[in-house]
């Protein structure tokens, strides 16, 4: 994944509106769950926890990530949270929380059907009941653009980036090849990361809500335009 570049991840994805959707999130967490008092949340694929800072105040805040790169630049944002590492597919922490969260397409990267219903399982074993499970999609097979190149810069007096991209498809699977130019203090240089995203559609996330007994419903603007799946686990 974020390989290289995670220690510039953040001035990457500077253009996000973290605050705008970490209140967004808030607010379709409380027209569905009726709950007062501190909840806990977990955010699966939590990346550097750029949505904590945001969250923490109305949440006992956890993060986990298979990346310990990406784990490491959270831990020094946040040196009073709690992260795990750990692989989304089959987690175990051994305990629930009020809300598992999986934002900002995360999902995409265990590529197949059947390990979105692995992943999927494994965050609502982690939910506790009356809790809510959330997952953010990538888009799907029909939206996906082939061939569509993209480019993403950073201009600042320390760091100068070039991220350009060219997205391919392989059946349901994006392939996002990237290449990089980064001029730092120390010189100039380039690397190369492939990504590849299972291209999902709604009925494949809304069976993998049914397989693990959540009854999952769309937001269809979501945090960022993606659409958002939330879903209570039941009582009983």
């Amino acid at each position: 994944m974020f390989i290289h570049s995670a220690q510039f991840y953040d001035a990457i994805y500077a253009w996000k509106d973290y605050a705008a959707e970490a209140r967004r999130l808030k607010e379709l967490l409380a027209e569905r769950q009726r709950v007062t008092g501190r909840r806990s949340l977990l955010d699966v694929a939590c990346g550097t926890a750029a949505h904590a800072s945001y969250l923490r105040d109305d949440y006992a805040y956890e993060g986990l990530d298979l990346d310990p790169k990406m784990l490491a630049l959270a831990q020094e944002r946040f040196p009073d949270l709690t992260f795990h590492q750990g692989d989304m597919l089959d987690f175990d922490l051994g305990r629930q929380f009020d809300v598992v969260t999986c934002l900002f397409s995360s999902i995409a990267y265990v590529k197949t059907p059947q390990r979105l219903e692995q992943a999927t399982a494994t965050m609502a074993r982690h939910v506790r009941p009356g809790g809510m499970l959330v997952i953010e999609p990538f888009v799907g097979p029909q939206e996906w653009q082939k061939g569509r190149p993209t480019a993403t810069f950073v201009d600042r007096d320390d760091l100068k980036i070039a991220r350009m991209s060219f997205g391919a498809r392989e059946g349901n699977v994006a392939i996002l090849d990237f290449e990089y130019l980064i001029a730092t203090s120390a010189g100039i240089e380039r690397f190369s990361e492939q990504h590849e995203l299972g291209l999902f559609t709604d009925a494949q996330y809304q069976r993998a809500y049914r397989a693990v007994g959540i009854s999952g419903t769309r937001d269809e603007e979501g945090l960022m335009g993606r659409g958002l799946y939330l879903g209570v686990r039941p009582l009983a």
